[in-house]
């Protein structure tokens, strides 16, 4: 028996052998080049637009905007995706696909635009990952099976393990450098050598700010803050996948009455079928196919 149990799932489907190389087919067109490039592209865009500057130069990762930011911003399409996989597919690997996406797409545009065109070194650019904290959130929705506790447990360990997960990246960046007689860090001294059109000058006064007077941890204070407002955030974007990503059915029961179906998980099963007067083990739609108004019939008329 294999791990994914996939003969098993064709059996409980009943599905001829031209269906399970139509679904076959379908998968590989649609999850790999539609869904997989979808979401990096469009996920690449929605980032660049909220935390692009502090998740891409490295004098702007500072110790209170990039580890305020980037989680929150990067924690909004992963809510979206993650509902619509889970809900129709059940496959909790939404938060994954999305910033491995997210970090393909990042590192296409550092090659080909920034190091190959503009002849900016790579580690000047290089982006945060948060493949780690990915894995944690989808693992938490698999075994708690809600997204409410995922909201609250995996989105706030989403956003605590941003910092721990990247240190060893670019904590390089943070050693101090002498220049000139001033005291300037790595990523400050590489910011000033490498000139461009806008700087974080606020970044260099940073440390004398109001996030000081909580005992000096402003890493850990920014990441707290982050925390709960990814939570917010999640919760959110779970429910625009939910309006957005919805389908639904309108179903004539017994008595003739029709009603709308959303729990499209529901439909075909044979709690269904037992419900609204179908025969036994057969799916609504197929007992009576095109008489329309018999018992039991399916109308696919909604969203999809």
């Amino acid at each position: 028996m294999s791990i994914f149990r996939t003969p098993e799932i064709i059996k409980a489907a009943k599905l001829p052998p031209e269906g399970v190389r139509l679904s076959r087919m379908i998968d590989a067109v649609y999850f790999i080049p539609i869904a997989y490039l979808g979401v990096f592209a469009t996920f690449h865009m929605h980032f660049d637009l909220l935390a692009g500057d502090w998740d891409f130069w490295i004098d702007w990762k500072d110790r209170q905007f990039w580890m305020t930011v980037t989680p929150i911003v990067e924690v909004c399409y992963p809510g979206a995706v993650m509902y619509y996989f889970w809900t129709f597919y059940r496959q909790p690997f939404g938060a994954t696909l999305c910033i491995t996406g997210l970090l393909v797409g990042k590192w296409i545009t550092i090659v080909f635009a920034w190091y190959w065109w503009a002849n900016f070194p790579m580690n000047f650019m290089m982006p945060a990952t948060m493949v780690a904290s990915a894995l944690i959130l989808d693992c938490t929705l698999l075994l708690t099976r809600t997204w409410i506790i995922t909201a609250i447990i995996g989105v706030w360990a989403f956003a605590m393990m941003f910092g721990p997960t990247n240190y060893a990246l670019f904590g390089y960046s943070h050693q101090p450098l002498a220049v000139d007689g001033q005291l300037l860090s790595l990523a400050d001294y590489m910011g000033f050598t490498y000139v461009r059109t806008g700087t974080p000058e606020y970044i260099r006064i940073i440390e004398v700010g109001s996030l000081r007077t909580f005992g000096g941890h402003t890493v850990w204070i920014s990441a707290f803050f982050s925390a709960f407002i990814s939570m917010l955030m999640f919760t959110i974007w779970w429910q625009i996948g939910h309006f957005v990503g919805q389908s639904y059915f309108w179903v004539r029961g017994k008595r003739g009455v029709r009603t709308r179906m959303n729990d499209t998980m529901v439909v075909g099963s044979d709690e269904f079928a037992r419900r609204h007067g179908t025969p036994n083990g057969i799916a609504p739609g197929i007992a009576a196919v095109g008489t329309v108004g018999s018992v039991g019939t399916t109308f696919a008329e909604g969203k999809s």
